[in-house]
């Protein structure tokens, strides 16, 4: 099913990291009926503006990228923020889009979802079938809320509401805050500052062992309109993985990354620190099936995420 170039099509986090490549990915397939709103004009924890604002715009289609998010250190210091801040956001979203009559809607889920200890690749009938890991549990079991809600209001109410469930993502516009970024972009900026400053080593958190897939944001944005054009909630899981099927080790990601910056010193691992998750491999079959795969290469990422990284830090 084509999505129509001209029905009002809201993107709920239209300034975030995935929001903004929506945003633009839609734009250049001729969408020009896109809805938008900042948190300043939208607040989409109150439920009651929530609903008002459905009501007045009315939209089509809503892709919801809106939520809390961030790295293992803000997930386990923050852990009652996370999970009620993104519960709220997705109960007013979902509701308020039931109520309005929207025709399709696409959640943004993670894979963090999954087990800690999943088989690998994780597939999306391994959900819910084991503990999860213990420092980002509650973003998580905000985000399997979520994909609960879109289950139940299709079987209820004959909804359209699908999921996209990215693996770690990166790329332009990410948040390289220290205290609250994800490990690709948090290693961007701390092996750039050591690079200008000569610091002979860097240390990292935990052993560099554990095994993660990294996603480009613009591939990510490509996969979500075109989930909302090729996948429809049937019988089986309302969600698809979306990721590159194919992971490295943090040790591995940290020495291309200072391959990229530049950045000649050593790098060492401060092992007291958690490691989370073992391995998070994303089975990326039902996407491939339905005839969609990533794109931009790692190495190729990482040096346009920098070049955006030089030009937007102050």
């Amino acid at each position: 099913m084509e999505l129509s170039r001209i029905a009002p099509t809201f993107i709920a986090g239209h300034r975030g990291l995935v929001g903004t490549a929506i945003h633009q990915r839609l734009r250049a397939l001729g969408f020009d009926n896109l809805v938008t709103r900042d948190q300043a004009e939208l607040d989409l924890t109150d439920a009651a503006a929530t609903a008002a604002f459905f009501d007045q715009a009315r939209p089509t289609y809503v892709f919801l990228a809106a939520a809390k998010v961030g790295g293992i250190l803000a997930n386990d210091t923050y852990p009652a923020d996370f999970i009620r801040i993104n519960l709220q956001i997705q109960t007013n979203v979902l509701s308020a889009a039931h109520t309005t009559g929207v025709d399709k809607l696409l959640f943004l889920g993670s894979s963090c979802i999954y087990p800690k200890h999943a088989p690998q690749p994780m597939k999306e009938e391994h959900l819910l079938t084991g503990p999860l890991e213990p420092t980002n549990k509650a973003y998580a079991i905000a985000k399997i809320a979520g994909l609960t809600m879109c289950e139940s209001y299709n079987r209820q109410y004959g909804t359209r509401f699908i999921a996209a469930m990215p693996t770690n993502l990166y790329g332009p516009g990410d948040n390289f805050d220290p205290e609250t970024s994800h490990v690709l972009p948090a290693m961007v900026r701390r092996l750039h500052e050591a690079k200008l400053t000569g610091t002979p080593y860097v240390t990292m958190w935990g052993s560099g062992q554990p095994r993660r897939e990294f996603l480009y944001v613009d591939d990510l944005a490509d996969a979500c309109v075109f989930l909302m054009e090729n996948f429809e909630p049937g019988d089986g899981p309302v969600f698809a993985n979306v990721g590159v099927g194919e992971d490295i080790t943090i040790a591995e990601l940290a020495a291309t990354v200072a391959g990229v910056v530049g950045y000649d010193g050593e790098i060492r691992w401060n092992t007291t620190k958690p490691d989370g998750t073992p391995r998070k491999l994303l089975d990326v079959s039902v996407l491939a099936n339905l005839g969609w795969k990533a794109k931009t290469g790692l190495i190729e990422g990482i040096r346009t995420t920098y070049a955006a990284y030089l030009e937007q830090k102050p």
